[in-house]
């Protein structure tokens, strides 16, 4: 029955590129009747200890979470870390270094938009940046629908801030060893997030898999907001070729923005190893 548990385990706050603070995700997923909760921020543990309290005043069990921002065979790839120590020195560290690339990287990206008759994009992105530390294009599309540039922020990933289009500047994040080592080692466990948005070829996917495994990863998100009922199955599939447990997460931003709400997602196959099992130890209650 393991399987059959509402958890969810990818979200954001205001903390990265969310709109909500810890508080009021702790409260909604409640309302959605998820069982199992996990905050976890771009690059950044900040929003742990308040969403840990909100979660225990809501009499909710809660695991730490991250999001992090790697770079793998080119391209942008998140790995999310759950149930560690949101104070180990060596996975704050890492972070830090990792979000200090964000702020040239905006301001090259604010330079690029100027040249395509958008001025002043940097500064409008700002107004929706928690941290500025994590401004990212999340905040940069906001702010294009505010002025009137796009008319929602799928138009402006559409048209800008993806490869080939006006504001797109690559960032140099940490490398997949980095992230599982920092996450391992901080007593958590690693997580590949949705594997069907990179658009890998069927041998660079194998490697990321691959690599993962090798450098100690343990889990893979089957269920996701960002999946198929079709890919739910493939990676499924994955997950129990590669020997690896089963996450299941939202990856909720907004209500505004989101694909799905918090708690809304279908149940993992229940012949996969929920990362719950694996980490029953490290729930907060």
């Amino acid at each position: 029955m393991a399987s059959y548990l509402n958890a969810d385990l990818h979200c954001h706050s205001v903390a990265s590129d969310g709109t909500l603070t810890p508080e009021a995700l702790a409260q909604r997923a409640k309302l959605a009747g998820v069982e199992l909760w996990a905050l976890t921020d771009h690059d950044e543990v900040s929003g742990q200890q308040r969403a840990m309290a909100a979660a225990r005043s809501q009499g909710l069990p809660y695991l730490t979470g991250v999001e992090i921002s790697i770079t793998f065979a080119g391209q942008t790839v998140h790995i999310v870390g759950l149930g560690f120590d949101a104070a180990d020195t060596l996975l704050v560290e890492g972070l830090r270094q990792t979000r200090g690339g964000r702020g040239e990287r905006a301001r090259e990206m604010s330079e690029q938009l100027a040249q395509a008759g958008i001025p002043g994009a940097y500064e409008g992105a700002l107004k929706y940046v928690g941290n500025p530390e994590l401004i990212s294009r999340t905040h940069f599309a906001r702010y294009l629908v505010e002025a009137g540039v796009c008319s929602d922020t799928n138009e402006v990933f559409r048209r800008f801030l993806t490869e080939g289009k006006p504001g797109y500047i690559p960032h140099r994040w940490a490398t997949l060893g980095d992230a599982v080592t920092w996450i391992t080692r901080a007593g958590g466990l690693a997580v590949i997030a949705h594997p069907a948005r990179y658009k890998f070829t069927p041998n660079e996917e194998y490697a990321l898999f691959s690599e993962f495994k090798h450098h100690g990863g343990l889990g893979v998100e089957v269920v996701t907001g960002s999946h198929l009922p079709s890919e739910y199955v493939k990676y499924a599939e994955m997950a129990m070729e590669f020997g690896l447990a089963a996450s299941r997460g939202s990856d909720f931003h907004s209500p505004d923005e989101s694909r799905i709400d918090l708690g809304a997602l279908p149940y993992l196959p229940g012949q996969l190893t929920p990362v719950w099992e694996l980490l029953s130890e490290r729930i907060h209650h």
